[in-house]
This record gives structure tokens, sequence and C-alpha cells, in this order.
């Protein structure tokens, strides 16, 4: 006997479906949801993703990774985080300094206060400064001795990634120089990112007389070379931060963000959304910054990854060439620097920075080709 064919109408079917608790319903995932599924699918950048967010611990951590001063301790009663100075120096509390600890708390605390204690960081080495014989007492009573300088300086259980000419331990350095490097990024291109996306807003959405004025400052900027502005910007302050820094990087990288902001804008204000906002009264700014920008968002972060990278590049190779923050900077280019004047024999000032230098920028490029991959559809339809 023959199966009888259902007789529901199509619509009906829909509406009982709709009715059933058990059938699944089918939620999309938008454009971020599937730009990200498709990012997971490639390991070799969900590696590097890992890697930058490790990088980002390690900058958030330093103090505690790596220091002279504690994390917490009790001292005369009240409880203190000393560590808290390596991010700000104001954020030390100034009674270290009335009481003359000069950065040597071991001793101080115990002779000052033999009730007090405190909590260590996980290696005695300090960034700033060159750790002195007997300044750390182990639980057996026995000092430990100083660190070694020049080229006496090599790893060891000690100095992990061994010292500099002046002492200073290369390890705390490194760590400590992780917050630059990824602070000059970020900061650098949100600075370019900012001014960017907002003149590059502007041309390509009002157009007229104001895009070829806009469109005339992006090709002026982008004729100059960018070391020779930097250096130059430089060359007029007398005491160089890393503040300023980021400042003058962030200030010459935009013109590749407006270019692309501004051809992005060009092309989506003429699709027809757009023109459903403005039938609806929405105003030139809600358009422009509600409704066009966040449609081409995603291709603007594609070069703001590879201006990261770009920005790690330029602070290092200002600071190796001497034209970086004054000192005392504990930079992972600072470093390659001071290994310029003996790279034979104190091999390690190069490798270990030049490393950390080398997997951070191709970490940041991977990402930023693996967000080109996910974002275009052309380059999905190609891979397929």
């Amino acid at each position: 006997m023959l199966n009888e064919l259902p007789t529901e109408t199509p619509a009906e079917l829909l509406e009982r479906d709709a009715a059933d608790p058990h059938v699944p319903e089918q939620v999309s995932r938008g454009f971020w949801g599937e730009a990200w599924q498709r990012f997971r699918q490639r390991k070799l950048q969900m590696m590097s993703l890992a890697f930058v967010m490790f990088l980002g611990i390690v900058a958030l951590t330093a103090p505690m990774i790596a220091g002279t001063k504690p994390i917490v301790c009790k001292y005369k009663g009240s409880i203190y985080f000393p560590a808290m100075g390596y991010y700000v120096r104001s954020w030390e509390n100034p009674i270290f300094r009335k009481e003359r600890f000069r950065n040597i708390y071991p001793k101080n605390l115990k002779k000052k206060d033999p009730e007090s204690w405190a909590v260590w960081p996980l290696v005695y080495q300090d960034p700033y400064r060159r750790v002195r014989k007997n300044e750390w007492v182990d639980e057996n009573g026995e000092g430990r001795p100083g660190n070694p300088s020049g080229t006496k300086g090599s790893p060891s259980s000690l100095n992990w990634f061994g010292t500099n000419q002046q002492g200073f331990d290369v390890f705390a350095q490194m760590v400590h120089g992780t917050q630059i490097a990824l602070s000059v990024g970020f900061v650098s291109m949100g600075i370019a990112a900012s001014i960017g996306i907002f003149i590059g807003a502007l041309a390509g959405y009002l157009g007229g007389w104001i895009d070829i004025l806009l469109s005339r400052l992006i090709e002026v900027v982008m004729c100059v070379p960018s070391l020779v502005l930097i250096l130059a910007l430089v060359a007029m302050l007398d005491n160089v931060t890393n503040w300023h820094l980021m400042a003058i990087v962030g200030c010459t990288s935009w013109t590749g963000i407006a270019r692309l902001t501004r051809a992005e804008f060009l092309k989506l204000k003429q699709m027809e959304f757009i023109t459903a906002a403005r039938a609806l009264g929405a105003n030139r700014w809600r358009i422009m910054f509600r409704h066009v920008l966040r449609n081409a968002l995603a291709p603007v972060l594609v070069p703001i990854t590879f201006g990261i990278a770009a920005a790690i590049l330029i602070e290092s190779g200002l600071s190796y060439l001497g034209f970086g923050a004054s000192p005392p900077n504990p930079s992972w280019g600072t470093l390659l620097k001071s290994g310029r004047t003996a790279i034979q024999q104190m091999w390690w000032l190069i490798v270990f920075p030049g490393t950390a230098i080398f997997l951070t920028v191709l970490a940041y490029n991977l990402i930023g080709e693996g967000l080109q991959e996910a974002t275009d559809p052309r380059l999905r339809q190609d891979s397929h």
C-alpha cells in the first residue's frame, strides 16, 4: 500500500514547524560571526593571536614577573603596593622615599619593621638598575651575588637572558619592554586610525571640493618620507618619551587608512540602504558614522593590524639608531643598540630582543593576513 502524500500546504508546514518546540531555530551569525568562524579555521593565524594575547598578559603583569619592588607588602601596620610604581612612578607610596629605601626593599623592610612581610615578583631583577651584591638574602641567610656586567654577563641561572654592559638584567628589560612594544603599536595606530577614518570618511562621503582638498592633503603627506619626518620631529624635542614616539608614529601613518576609508565610503554611499536612510530623514553625520562606517570597517581593520607591526618596527629602529625615548628605556630596540658595539662577545643582547621583535611583527602580519582572508569575499571564493 502506497504512503499517502501530505495534504498540507507549504504555509501550513512552516506554521507547524514554527509552533513545534523541538524544531531548532536557524540563527544567522552575522558578518562578524562568519568572519570569526573563518578566521578560527586557520591554525597559524590562531597561534599568532594566542601569541599576541600572551604578550598582552606579560605586558599587564610585568611588575609581577620581574622586579625588585614587592607586589604587596605590610609595612608599619599598613598595606602597600610598591610594584605599582613600575606602571606610573607616582603610584608608589611616598613613604618609601621618605624612609630612604632607595629601591632596596628586602633589607629595609626587615630592618625598619621586623614584623613586615612582602610578596615578591617571580624574578628578583630590575629593568632600570643593577642588582647589587647581597641585596637579596635567601631562606638560608645567604646573600645572592650581584649582577655581572660587560662580557661577563652571559645567561645564567640568576640572569636568564644575561645582562648588558651596565649589569641590567636583560630578561627584566624584555619583560617590561613588552609594555613599550605593545603600547607603541596600539596607541600609535589608534591615533592613525582616528585621523585616517575621519578624513577618509569626510572625503568619500561629502565629495566635491572637500574631497579634492583632503585628497591633496593625503598626497602631500604621502610624498614626505615617514622616517625623515619622524627624525625631524624627534630632533625638535629635547627629552623624547615613548608618548612622543606614539604621537609621531600615529601622525605619520594615517594616509593609507584614509585612502582606503575614502574608497569604501565612495562605494557604500551609493547603496540602497543609504538612500533609504536619507529618505527616513537621518542626518548626514548619522549616516556617515552609524550606517556607512560600520559597513566600511571590516577592510579598514586589515591595514590597522599591519600598521601595528610597522609601528613596533619603527620604534625599535628609532631606538636602535639612538633616536628613541631617552634612558632609562627598557625597549627591545634599546637592547639591540647596546649589543651593537659588542655583537660577538655579547650575542645575547642581539638574539633575545631580535627574536622577540621578529616573532611579534610576524604574528601581527599573520593576523592581518587572516583578517583580510576572513573578511574579503573575493579571497574566500578563491580559497574554495
